[in-house]
């Protein structure tokens, strides 16, 4: 808990599929992909990777020209970098943008998150597949990024940040099988055990049955005889 903080300083893909990053197993096999993958960044990339913004969840239509309008505000920019496809020529709706100077970087960075450009609210963050160590992109089952119903959302960095963990007390922990005295083992065996005892008990009810069944035949062929004979006796009387 010393070294707990919202925002990862490196990355770990295990981490990152965590709320409140102490998940010990993955939990999707994006998370393994990224586990095993082994990313180098894009060398062909040029500029100062720590005066770069990230800017995402542009409206396609969006250009150079409009996101040179509004980042301009903060400082003066270097290079605008719109990320499109190779084969049609389409924006894919991220780009990045390096300032001269750290101010305007760090003010973009504090102001423009949010911002609404084109009929879009955009996303904005530093650049980190140079300046995180580890950094893996979703592609690869890394990044920050995911929706809600892919189930691959990603923790850790500034659009969903990690939750801080809970401490359970001894108490709690003690009722769970967690503390000091005798623990249970909550094991697929352990479950097992359960099924196979309640299925003996199902079969010795379904063995008593008949024996109840035969019982109550029993007790109605008494209760039947009684009353012949009481009917009998009465008949005896009236012909006295």
């Amino acid at each position: 808990m010393a070294d707990w903080a919202p925002i990862a300083k490196e990355y770990d893909p295990l981490k990152a599929g965590s709320i409140d990053g102490t998940d010990e197993e993955p939990h999707d096999r994006a998370i393994w992909r990224a586990m095993l993958a082994r990313y180098v960044p894009n060398k062909g990339v040029t500029g100062d990777p720590h005066l770069t913004l990230f800017v995402a969840r542009l409206n396609l239509q969006t250009t150079e020209e409009k996101l040179k309008e509004v980042f301009s505000r903060y400082g003066d920019i270097r290079k605008i970098r719109l990320v499109r496809d190779l084969v049609t020529g389409f924006s894919k709706g991220y780009a990045f943008i390096e300032y001269k100077e750290e101010r305007a970087l760090l003010k973009a960075h504090r102001d423009a998150n949010r911002l609404v450009i084109d009929q879009h609210e955009i996303f904005v963050d530093f650049e980190l597949e140079r300046t995180l160590k580890g950094w893996i992109p979703r592609r690869l089952g890394g990044g920050f990024g995911g929706k809600k119903e892919s189930g691959q959302l990603r923790f850790g960095g500034r659009d969903r940040p990690f939750r801080k963990p809970i401490n359970l007390p001894n108490m709690k922990n003690e009722f769970y099988g967690e503390g000091s005295s005798e623990k249970r083992n909550w094991s697929r065996e352990g479950t097992r055990d359960w099924r196979t005892r309640d299925r003996d008990h199902e079969r010795s009810r379904d063995k008593r049955w008949p024996e109840r069944e035969r019982s109550w035949a029993w007790g109605d062929s008494e209760r039947d005889s009684k009353e012949e004979r009481s009917r009998g006796r009465e008949r005896k009387d009236r012909d006295r």
